[in-house]
């Protein structure tokens, strides 16, 4: 945790005009890759939201001659809930760095800190990073705990290729399958594009050799690539939300992860406060040192209802997600 951070005259300068260019360079914001495709509920009103979920299903049988008896089946439910956790960020700088700069400074802070709030929503969604202890457990850790886990290198070990990892009988889409759930859509490292072009059809020779033909994701390399399985579109998020060294490649319906804000991205200008550390020790006074402070806060939780389905009713072998591992 850092409480010492402060946009200094170094940070600023080349912001700061030397009649040269008037032009500014930025990267565009990525958002949240998990919140693009999950399902968004309602704004909460309270710390904490609660969601029934079909918790049993019913069953039916045929009925023994024309006066036998129709059995009964029951039909339970439980609760799930989402907790809003409070996620933020301060960026302080001297009054005197401002009226130098040639350009709005807080306009540009502003989409740097949404898409370090979606960064770190996806780490602790994706990986658990950081994660609130209120949240679910994070999806990569669940999918790996129920055996909705492929081993990339393993695979490669034993003969298998990059489109038998995601499409084959035992690839990352067909466990989820199993579990009565469909690929809705699909988040992918960078790192994925380069092994998703390199996707060959195999040809087989008179003799039945298996050659190489054409890439399965590129039509040609002047046109764009169309980075899609089984007809549903895969996510290269570039915030650094997804972590590479340890998943390449999340499978699932999307519309069973659901979150919901609290309170959606919001701005404070401080100017009369003091931002301590951990230990309480007061690293700058604003008013005293002549510095402003922008403030972002947001709250917001999510959750994985999970109900059961007539495919998999085990809910300890269920998950609508798998995830490919290097």
């Amino acid at each position: 945790m850092a409480y010492n951070n402060v946009i200094s005259r170094t940070d600023a300068n080349a912001l700061i005009p030397e009649d040269v260019v008037d032009e500014m360079l930025t990267n565009i914001s990525e958002q949240s890759s998990v919140l693009r495709l999950s399902r968004r509920l309602r704004n909460g009103s309270r710390k904490q939201q609660r969601l029934p979920i079909l918790d049993a299903l019913p069953t039916a049988s045929f009925v023994d001659g024309d006066s036998g008896k129709i059995e009964t089946s029951e039909v339970n439910w439980t609760n799930k809930y989402i907790d809003y956790e409070k996620l933020g960020v301060i960026v302080p700088i001297p009054n005197d760095v401002l009226e130098d700069a040639d350009y709005d400074i807080w306009e540009e802070i502003r989409p740097l800190c949404e898409t370090a709030a979606m960064q770190a929503i996806d780490k602790a969604i994706i990986h658990g990073t950081n994660k609130p202890s209120s949240w679910p457990t994070a999806i990569a850790v669940d999918a790996a705990a129920k055996s909705h886990s492929v081993d990339l290198s393993t695979q490669i070990a034993a003969g298998e290729d990059m489109y038998d990892v995601l499409l084959g009988e035992d690839g990352i889409i067909s466990l989820i399958e199993q579990d009565g759930y469909m690929a809705t859509g699909h988040v992918a490292s960078m790192s994925m594009r380069g092994k998703l072009r390199g996707v060959r059809e195999k040809v087989y020779d008179g003799s039945g050799t298996a050659n190489l033909g054409r890439s399965l994701f590129m039509p040609s390399m002047q046109g764009a690539g169309q980075y899609q399985l089984d007809g549903e579109p895969i996510v290269f998020p570039r915030n650094g939300g997804l972590d590479a060294s340890s998943v390449l490649h999340i499978a699932g319906q999307w519309d069973q992860l659901v979150y919901s804000f609290r309170k959606e991205i919001s701005y404070t200008m401080l100017t009369q406060s003091v931002i301590q550390d951990a230990g309480g020790n007061i690293i700058y006074n604003l008013a005293q040192q002549d510095m402003v402070a922008l403030r972002m806060v947001l709250r917001m939780g999510w959750q994985l209802p999970n109900p059961p389905n007539y495919v998999n009713e085990t809910a300890s072998t269920r998950y609508p997600f798998a995830i490919l591992v290097p």
